[in-house]
């Protein structure tokens, strides 16, 4: 593997991780099965008090599907 690759690789590799790290702000709660086990979403539907925003979290795996967390939390823990 030359330098010029590895290089290329390495940029490509931070470049997913930054992605899957990426804070998705959502106007409504996603559907039913678009949330995965531990994905994280950030809700802005106006259901929380002035300077916070609701977090769901895919909690739990169940025969139904998963399981939902909802939370108010600030607005400047969220991770940009």
């Amino acid at each position: 593997m030359t330098f010029a690759v590895r290089t290329v690789t390495v940029r490509t590799s931070f470049a997913s991780l930054a992605l899957l790290w990426a804070v998705a702000v959502l106007p409504r709660e996603p559907d039913a099965g678009d949330l995965r086990l531990g994905q994280r979403v950030y809700v802005d539907d106006g259901s929380c008090p002035a300077g916070q925003i609701k977090e769901v979290a895919g909690a739990t795996l169940t025969a139904s599907g998963v399981t939902r967390i909802r939370q108010c939390v600030a607005r400047s823990s969220i991770r940009r």
